[in-house]
């Protein structure tokens, strides 16, 4: 059964965030907030939690991987970084997007999409997520909490996100998870935006929150 760590969503307990770490240093996958859903997590560097995170996800090996980075300059250690997605970013981030980039030697080739070499990559607005990574000092796994479930008939089934409230969520992963982080929030089920950086004009993938504020940068480059 999964350890539930309480935390001030804006002022993190710094003594449970040692507890935490310490954990995914050995190995931990976690359920944790961002500021977009929850979401399931663990050390970049760390590869049986990350085959992990994958099994609970239901995940094919050649579906990449999103992680958490703690600024942009962070973000240009793991991708390469055109002039042109820079100016972009440094106006995005922090924030409710997915960046899809070259990937760097440093991202795991169990993260990455193996024939494009790409990665995802997010810089969170979130106190909770930033406190982690400060204190990690490695990228973190993010992948939604969104997993399958089986129907009456046995066949797997995507279970509608929205029906689930914290206490649900929670009950749901508790035995696939090590550790859940409760900030004492419900979950939010607003998905990130995700833009293309890959080709030299970036493209938005997917309109999640804020993507009106990512086109009008886009366009403007």
């Amino acid at each position: 059964m999964a350890k539930i760590f309480s935390l001030h969503p804006d002022n993190p307990q710094i003594r449970r965030i040692e507890d935490i770490i310490a954990a995914l240093k050995s190995g931990a996958v976690m359920l944790y907030p961002t500021d977009t859903v929850y979401a399931i997590g663990c050390d970049l560097n760390a590869k049986s939690a990350v085959q992990r995170v994958r099994q609970i996800k239901q995940l094919a090996n050649d579906k990449p991987l999103t992680f958490l980075c703690p600024s942009l300059s962070d973000v240009a250690t793991y991708a390469f970084v055109s002039n042109t997605a820079y100016r972009i970013m440094k106006h995005l981030i922090p924030g409710t997007y997915t960046f899809l980039l070259p990937a760097t030697k440093l991202v795991p080739k169990l993260v990455q999409n193996p024939k494009r070499k790409t990665t995802g990559i997010r810089v969170p607005n979130n106190a909770v997520c930033l406190k982690l990574l400060e204190a990690l000092g490695n990228p973190i796994i993010s992948t939604s909490a969104h997993i399958p479930a089986s129907d009456t008939d046995g066949e797997d089934i995507l279970l509608e996100p929205q029906s689930l409230s914290q206490v649900e969520l929670f009950d749901r992963m508790e035995g696939l998870v090590d550790v859940i982080i409760d900030t004492g929030e419900e979950p939010s089920y607003k998905v990130s935006t995700i833009v293309d950086m890959t080709e030299e004009q970036p493209t938005i993938l997917r309109q999640g929150l804020g993507w009106e504020e990512a086109a009008t940068w886009i366009e403007g480059n």
